[in-house]
C-alpha cells in the first residue's frame, strides 16, 4: 500500500545514508524502524511495574493508628519540637 512521508532534509540524507549502507531501498529501511520501534513500544508494555512486583502486600497490614495518614503536621511538629528541646 503506498504511503507519503514527508520529512526534513536532514532526516531525508540520513535516509539515504542509511539505505546505501546496507543495501536497499528507503523504503526498507523505513518499514524495519517502524518493526523496531514497534518492538520496543511492546516490550515497555510488557515490563512488570513496580506495583505488579508488591500488588500482593499492598491492604495486606493490619494494626497501628487508624489515623496514621491525618493530622500528619501535627505529629511533624511535635517532633520538631522535641528536637528542639533537646539540642
Amino acid at each position: 500500500m503506498p504511503l507519503t512521508v514527508r520529512v526534513d532534509l536532514k532526516t531525508e540524507r540520513l535516509l539515504e545514508r542509511l539505505a546505501r549502507k546496507r543495501g536497499r531501498t528507503k523504503s526498507e529501511v523505513i518499514r524495519d524502524a517502524i518493526g523496531i520501534l514497534a518492538k520496543s513500544v511492546e516490550a515497555q508494555e510488557k515490563m512488570e511495574h513496580p506495583y505488579d512486583k508488591i500488588r500482593d502486600l499492598i491492604g495486606s497490614v493490619h494494626g497501628g493508628p487508624a489515623d496514621l495518614s491525618e493530622r500528619t503536621g501535627e505529629a511533624f511538629r511535635r517532633l520538631v519540637a522535641g528536637r528542639r528541646k533537646k539540642v
